[in-house]
């Protein structure tokens, strides 16, 4: 996904280097234009009295033309393109270099004053030893530059160079000038393109970057490793990503961690509500029946002794069903605040199911039931071996009280795999489907008349779920033919 631009970055480099390039193009033609012809005629007379001064320089130190100064005067004029004629007061030609005839006629119409006053004669620089002069110049034909004066008091010179006519080179110059300004400036515009995306394309790239950072998605980085700013600034760019990212990662755990802490601040708020809600419940009968006794016995509501120790057997019957309920909360208590630790050890589940159904042989005979339970042999699992026992006892204990006119009470395990299913039936009526999940619910009582009856609180399959969750395993409850069926599963190995 790319940013996209109203004002291009690109377009603004692109039109500023073009603005440069047509604009040192329009400099230079202008220069041309206005200066060419002018620097041309300058440079004319510099070299015109460059070789002046050589030439001057050589008869001064000779004090004569000689063959040798000769030479050396024709090399001057032949390396600045200068014709000279040197004459004595006689008229005499001493030196001469080009032609002649022109240059002696020229010569002695200035000696004689002609031409001085003309027009077409512009003194230029005047000394005491030479004047610099144009003769016949403009700019359309051409026409000449003239030195004149006394090497001496008995060298009369004249030395001119021929000035071509610019106009047309100008002219010539300016299309061809023109023609390439164009090219030069096309190609100028692609140059421009390609520069400033190559500019461009990294900072294009680092507000996609920082696009994807404002999503949150901190994956993408910066990959061009140049060493200029815009490798500096990318480098900036990928620190940062990975400090917001580090800081978001820590805020959420933060926030995590604290909305769980609410979640269980309310939580436990709710169960704290709960527990006092349903403890004062359960504890409102046994107390009033206990107070109740309690002052039948004081106001001597029945003065002989078996109602007496019926009150007495009443009261002691309901502070027994109150430490029950007391100890229980507790465990359970323990148990979902994890106070409660599980001990695992291996032992035999068998023996432990045994002395269960042992230790209930009292309620079992007076409900006339006997528990069917073959199983020989040992079989091991791992686990809290006490909590166990609790949960086999609040199994049966159930099963007892729920018993029909048939009095069936099954316990049968199965293993698979690693984890093997205790499950103990009994024949009786079946809990209604939509009351199966609520029955691990602390306090709840799907029969609360028939559950008062045998002194149940409602919070024994609670503590069986509690007890079964900490051992990481599962329980239930299935509503079969002629009954009810409670299961748990444990481990035959450790994990």
């Amino acid at each position: 996904m790319h940013v996209k631009v109203k004002n291009s970055l690109r377009m603004k480099l692109a039109v500023v280097l073009l603005c440069l390039t047509a604009g040192t193009f329009l400099i230079y033609f202008l220069i041309n234009q206005f200066f060419l012809e002018d620097y041309y005629l300058y440079t004319k007379e510099k070299s015109l009295l460059k070789g002046y001064h050589k030439i001057s320089e050589i008869l001064s130190d000779s004090g004569a033309i000689t063959t040798e100064s000769a030479n050396q005067i024709v090399n001057v004029c032949e390396k600045y393109g200068i014709t000279i004629i040197v004459v004595d007061t006689a008229d005499n030609i001493k030196l001469q270099y080009g032609n002649g005839a022109i240059l002696q006629q020229r010569l002695q119409q200035i000696n004689f004053g002609f031409n001085l006053n003309n027009e077409n004669t512009k003194v230029i620089k005047e000394t005491d030893k030479y004047v610099l002069q144009s003769y016949n110049l403009d700019k359309s034909n051409g026409g000449y530059m003239e030195v004149s004066g006394f090497f001496n008091k008995n060298m009369i010179f004249l030395m001119r160079m021929a000035v071509q006519s610019i106009n047309e080179s100008v002219s010539i110059s300016m299309k061809f000038f023109v023609y390439v300004g164009t090219f030069v400036s096309l190609i100028g515009i692609i140059v421009a393109f390609v520069i400033s995306g190559e500019f461009t394309r990294p900072i294009l790239h680092l507000a996609d970057i920082s696009k994807e950072m404002s999503n949150l998605n901190f994956n993408v980085k910066y990959e061009n490793k140049s060493n200029d700013e815009l490798g500096i600034l990318g480098e900036s760019m990928n620190e940062l990503s990975d400090k917001l990212e580090s800081t978001i990662i820590d805020l959420k755990q933060a926030n995590y961690k604290l909305q769980s802490d609410i979640e269980q601040k309310e939580k436990i708020d709710e169960m704290r509500k709960d527990f006092i809600s349903n403890a004062s419940h359960e504890l409102k009968t046994p107390i009033a029946l206990i107070q109740g006794y309690a002052e039948g016995l004081s106001e001597c509501v029945n003065d002989d002794a078996d109602s007496r120790e019926f009150y007495c057997e009443v009261i002691i019957d309901e502070a027994n069903k109150m430490n029950k309920l007391v100890k229980n909360l507790l465990s359970l208590n323990q148990l979902e605040y994890g106070s409660s630790m599980i001990q695992y050890e291996k032992f035999d589940i068998i023996m432990v199911i045994k002395g269960v159904i042992n230790k209930l042989d009292y309620p079992l005979k007076q409900k006339e039931a006997v528990v069917d339970f073959v199983y020989d042999g040992k079989l091991f699992v791992y686990a809290d071996e006490f909590k166990i026992e609790e949960v086999i006892t609040n199994y049966l204990t159930n099963a007892i009280n729920h018993l029909d006119e048939n009095k069936i009470i099954k316990v049968n395990i199965s293993q698979n795999d690693k984890k093997i299913r205790v499950s103990v039936f009994n024949s009786g009526k079946q809990i209604p489907d939509n009351e199966l999940e609520n029955i691990w619910i602390k306090f709840y009582k799907v029969d609360k008349a028939r559950t008062r009856e045998y002194g149940g609180s409602g919070i024994g399959l609670s503590i069986v779920k509690a007890i079964m969750n900490a051992h990481n395993n599962e329980c239930g409850v299935l509503n079969k033919k002629n009954g009810v069926e409670f299961w748990f599963e444990l481990d035959t190995e450790l994990c």
